[in-house]
């Protein structure tokens, strides 16, 4: 488990020296990405707890890679999308992927 948190740890520094996210915030984005998920459906999309959520889509708005916008049959909700820059960002994050650790691989299921 210690070797996997490493490679998590590595992983979110290449990501943060190369694209300046975090990998919550690069799952938030794959999430929003395409679509206009409410605060609920990113937490299903990320696996994320509502309140960590909430702070990771502010820092993601802060960045100016996100939007947020009431809903438009109920305007209490909230919808996310990307913003031009963030899909810049999302954009450049896919054309120039990440090696994925050796420890794990082992995580993924196999194609």
């Amino acid at each position: 488990m210690c070797e996997v948190m490493r490679a998590l740890g590595r992983m979110e520094r290449e990501l943060m020296d190369r694209h300046g996210l975090t990998l919550n915030e690069a799952m938030v984005m794959c999430c929003i990405a395409g679509d206009t998920p409410t605060a609920t459906g990113i937490c299903e999309g990320t696996g994320l707890v509502p309140s960590h959520a909430s702070k990771v889509i502010r820092s993601v708005e802060a960045k100016g890679y996100v939007r947020r916008a009431p809903g438009t049959t109920d305007r209490r909700q909230m919808l996310f999308a990307l913003t031009p820059a963030g899909e810049t960002v999302l954009a450049d994050l896919r054309k120039h992927p990440m090696d994925l650790p050796a420890a794990l691989q082992p995580l993924l299921p196999r194609e």
